[in-house]
């Protein structure tokens, strides 16, 4: 197995003996497209995709090996305006799957206060990726553990302790008050999308919490992850700023903000919400040969229909009246198409209206229009 940011990706071996690994990410894909793309791809760009991702690790509730995952990205704006957009896609996603933010929350901070910390404490930038990492456990592991690892870093107990003070900050003004003058950059950006979230109409839903840097190595600015407000599940998703990417693969770098939402927690949390709707079974028509030397005449019929744009259930096998109208049923279908021999020789289909309980012979050429 190999490493992809913070996951586990399966690797196996192909036919030509190459090692390659099934995908635990979408960023470094997006990353080789708008490379390829190269100075063709108009700026700013929106992009999004839902995609299958697998990682090999141990499988939890809301955490499986193989998923799906809605990816959304941002590709050429400087500002904040990016993560505010991208915020509002989520939140509205959120509204309309029956969620508020009563239910669910969006956690957000910055990288760049993270470093501002280290700095007022006097941490060396060298240690920054692996406080990044270490600072992402804070509510997974117990404090002094957290504490620990910290230490191995060499950080002294007394600037430990500051640390994780100053990331138990839930308010940008206390937060402020803290750094001084030192943290009036770093936090300015987060002021903003505040604003912003204000304009927007989804400011309820953002909580700050300084200790969100996010595992992923790749995030330069701006950090985010929805979470359940009742505290029984994982991460919603996640996402943040990362303008020094496409550089890693040898591109000149582009300000760039995206996220990741996966379909294992949002089902979860539906489900307990009861909010999880499985979609009816719904057809327009369902068609069906009164005589198996029919059976031609009645592939015409559903040819017919499809190519005009209706959804038919063509019924492949002898069944019984009874059977057609309870299949009809299960469909949600609107009508039933009988292809009879004595309709069919006037060149008419009997046709019942399920909801009407009528029954009336159209032409073959006028069937979708009734």
């Amino acid at each position: 197995h190999i490493h992809c940011c913070h996951c586990v990706s399966p690797v196996v071996q192909d036919k030509g003996g190459r090692r390659v690994a099934l995908r635990p990410e979408i960023t470094p894909s997006l990353a080789r497209l708008v490379l390829g793309k190269g100075k063709q791809l108009p700026l700013p760009a929106k992009w999004w995709t839902i995609g299958q991702c697998w990682r090999y690790e141990r499988m939890t509730r809301g955490r499986r090996r193989e998923h799906y995952q809605w990816n959304m990205d941002i590709i050429g704006v400087q500002g904040i305006e990016a993560e505010a957009e991208l915020l509002a896609a989520i939140t509205t996603f959120f509204t309309r799957v029956g969620l508020s933010s009563a239910d669910v929350g969006i956690k957000v901070s910055s990288r760049k206060v993270l470093a501002a910390v280290l700095d007022r404490y006097n941490v060396p930038r060298d240690n920054f990726a692996q406080v990044c990492v270490i600072v992402d456990k804070l509510e997974k592991l117990p404090r002094d553990k957290v504490e620990q690892e910290l230490a191995s870093l060499g950080v002294q107990h007394e600037t430990v302790d500051g640390i994780i003070s100053a990331l138990s900050c839930r308010c940008l003004d206390q937060l402020l008050e803290l750094l001084g003058p030192s943290g009036s950059e770093a936090l300015s950006d987060l002021q903003q999308l505040w604003r912003l979230a204000e304009g927007y109409g989804y400011k309820d839903w953002l909580v700050f919490d300084a200790s969100v840097v996010r595992g992923l190595a790749y995030y330069t600015g701006v950090v985010f992850e929805g979470f359940d407000r009742a505290g029984q599940l994982r991460a919603i998703c996640g996402g943040g700023r990362y303008d020094k990417l496409l550089g890693t693969f040898g591109g000149d770098n582009l300000p760039c903000a995206g996220f990741g939402f996966g379909d294992a927690v949002i089902v979860e949390l539906l489900r307990d919400r009861g909010l999880l709707v499985t979609p009816a079974q719904q057809v327009d028509d369902v068609v069906m040969a009164m005589d198996e030397d029919l059976r031609p005449a009645a592939c015409t019929v559903a040819t017919k229909l499809r190519a005009a744009g209706r959804s038919v259930d063509l019924i492949l096998e002898p069944k019984k009246m009874k059977w057609a109208f309870k299949q009809a049923e299960r469909c949600g279908a609107q009508r039933l198409l009988l292809v009879g021999a004595e309709e069919w020789r006037r060149g008419v289909v009997a046709v019942k209206d399920l909801e009407a309980r009528e029954q009336k012979e159209v032409q073959l050429d006028q069937l979708a229009e009734v």
